[in-house]
């Protein structure tokens, strides 16, 4: 079952004999853990009727023999298993899985990683899905799609944000999806229901220099502003804790990257609306790239995308010479302007 179809059934007050919720991202995870654990019973109904345990503290048939309990007093129990990955005798479950107790809710928490699905009991839950499971196996999203989740993030929460401030708090916050909405929920409590989330308020709160960052910086590339370019880089070195030149690259190499298919894409679909519906670009990001291809060609890009593998390889420290990240980035930088 997807993220979505589990939200929806819990909206509705539909709750599944067994939840196995499994990966690398925790963020959707913990948010249906805590759903089951707040509302699938009253308060009244928990004391006698909600157990959690935790996997390194427990063993399957300790869970199985929690699960075959009757509620007392309730129409249904809530057995919780956090931490399930560091359960070791899964295949004690296999039994339960046929037979499972339907006045029980019993939901594991299997964080971090995902399990290794040629194991009979995790092909059993994987092929159970949609009936009395709900096998939920939560990924961790890439670089390009965290700007569009927390855009709807935001919007679902009632409130709306201006483009450039989705992309400042994406590059700030990273892909930790638990990290980025807590730090934009703590925005919602400066910012009423239908009010709009500016930059001036991002840079306040979450710390992030408006003029020195690395979209001032592919701004200052694209201008030609050499200057400015060397006042952004003079200030990452100034400031390097907050400023890691591994994020620097990874922005970098995904605009030119979009860059470089934006040239060859204009030759198939000259309009810009089409061309940045088959890219999947945002209005602001088809305007860097329109702006950028009047200053790099398609050569050029294709040259600087080299130039970032060789930073990258240099930065983790893969040509064997040690060379401060500030000094590649200088370097990267005369590279993309000459």
């Amino acid at each position: 079952m997807t993220f979505q179809e589990i939200i929806n059934e819990l909206d509705n007050g539909i709750y599944r004999p067994i939840y196995f919720l499994c990966g690398e991202e925790n963020y959707y995870i913990d948010v249906i853990t805590n759903r089951v654990e707040r509302e699938v019973l009253t308060e009244d109904e928990k004391a006698f009727n909600q157990t959690v345990l935790y996997g390194n503290e427990t063993n399957v048939a300790t869970v199985a023999d929690a699960a075959r309990r009757f509620p007392m007093m309730a129409e249904r129990q809530v057995v919780v298993i956090k931490e399930a990955q560091n359960l070791k005798d899964w295949d004690s479950l296999i039994p339960y899985l046929e037979h499972p107790q339907p006045a029980t809710v019993l939901l594991f928490a299997h964080k971090h990683k995902k399990p290794d699905k040629r194991k009979g009991v995790f092909k059993k839950l994987s092929s159970m899905d949609g009936d009395s499971v709900a096998f939920f196996e939560s990924a961790k999203l890439y670089d390009n799609q965290i700007p569009a989740w927390i855009n709807n993030y935001i919007l679902q929460a009632g409130r709306k944000v201006t483009n450039r401030s989705v992309l400042m708090l994406a590059e700030s916050l990273g892909t930790d999806l638990s990290k980025v909405s807590n730090e934009v929920n703590k925005l919602f409590t400066l910012v009423p229901a239908g009010g709009t989330i500016k930059e001036e308020l991002v840079e306040s709160l979450i710390g992030i220099s408006k003029d020195f960052n690395n979209f001032e910086l592919i701004a200052a590339l694209i201008n030609g502003d050499v200057v400015k370019a060397n006042r952004i880089v003079n200030y990452f070195k100034s400031n390097p804790k907050n400023n890691p030149l591994v994020v620097t690259i990874s922005m970098l190499f995904r605009y030119f990257n979009n860059l470089l298919t934006y040239h060859y894409q204009m030759k198939k679909t000259p309009n810009s609306s089409d061309t940045a519906r088959v890219m999947g670009l945002r209005p602001m990001e088809v305007r860097d790239c329109q702006n950028g291809s009047k200053r790099f060609s398609a050569g050029k890009c294709a040259r600087i995308i080299a130039a970032l593998r060789d930073a990258d390889m240099r930065a983790k420290g893969g040509a064997g010479v040690t060379v401060p990240d500030s000094e590649i980035l200088k370097e990267l930088v005369f590279k993309i302007l000459h």
